[in-house]
């Protein structure tokens, strides 16, 4: 054996120097952070994780609507729970899924924006699709946003029905999109129409959209979805609060019942 051969030999077989505490800690605790950036490393596992925030869905549901099969959707939902970003329960035969804590929200959005920012192909492709539905107008956001607080707009809560009675914005209709078509009929004549759904990366809104122009309506879409709104610090609404205050506003509109009269004496 050569000299180079055998000095290549002895530094093979040389022991690793021990790692210190402060290194066996940080590989320790870098490989837990690791754990949550790999269950976000896929888009279908992203694109779950943006449904189950919309409110609590089983498994077969979130297939559906994310176009996986139920095998398929159930692993990926199974790598974001044992990253600690969504639990589940199971009734019976069904297994339905839910966001662990609102941090999980806060990160989507918190991801989504440094690929808005960082990454020139989300916007690029963002304006193809907008243009390919001829929607590719300027929007103010912030101007829009104030007419649906101050009700001055007819906004409509284009998602499916149990997405909005899990949190939607306040004052919304809940028309989803599918009903669309035969309830045009039920929206006030005259008035500006706001479409809004899961957020700007959700086409349910564009399509609602471009439906009620081609029907001639004045429709506009707002990017915000609820994560969006409660973000800004804005207030959601769920059926059950809402339903809540149709009830207390009722009550104070009632007559106040008449005193009651002694008879004479």
């Amino acid at each position: 054996m050569n000299g180079s051969a055998g000095k290549a030999a002895r530094t093979a077989a040389a022991p690793r120097a021990a790692r210190s505490p402060g290194r066996r800690f940080k590989d320790a605790i870098y490989a837990q952070f690791s754990r949550v950036s790999k269950a976000l490393a896929s888009p279908h596992r992203i694109e779950l994780l943006e449904l189950v925030a919309q409110g609590p869905r089983t498994v077969e549901r979130l297939g559906r609507l994310a176009d996986l099969g139920l095998a398929n959707a159930s692993q990926h939902l199974q790598v974001l729970r044992e990253a600690g970003l969504v639990e589940s329960t199971k009734q019976g035969l069904f297994v339905t899924y839910r966001l662990a804590d609102p941090l999980v929200g806060e990160l989507l959005l918190t991801l989504r924006r440094v690929a808005e920012r960082r990454l020139a192909e989300v916007e690029r492709i963002t304006r193809e699709f907008l243009a390919g539905h001829g929607q590719l107008e300027e929007v103010d956001e912030a101007a829009l946003r104030r007419k649906v607080r101050g009700g001055d707009v007819t906004l409509l809560d284009v998602r499916p029905p149990e997405e909005f009675e899990a949190g939607h914005i306040p004052g919304a209709l809940s028309v989803p999109l599918p009903d669309l078509a035969r309830r045009l009929a039920e929206l006030p004549k005259g008035q500006e129409i706001v479409a809004y759904c899961r957020g700007p990366y959700c086409v349910l809104a564009v399509e609602a959209v471009g439906l009620l122009r081609r029907r001639g309506l004045r429709a506009l879409r707002l990017e915000d979805g609820i994560l969006d709104w409660a973000a800004a610090g804005h207030r959601l609404e769920c059926a059950a609060t809402a339903s809540r205050a149709r009830s207390n506003s009722l009550a104070n509109q009632a007559p106040a019942p008449s005193p009651s009269r002694r008879p004479a004496r």
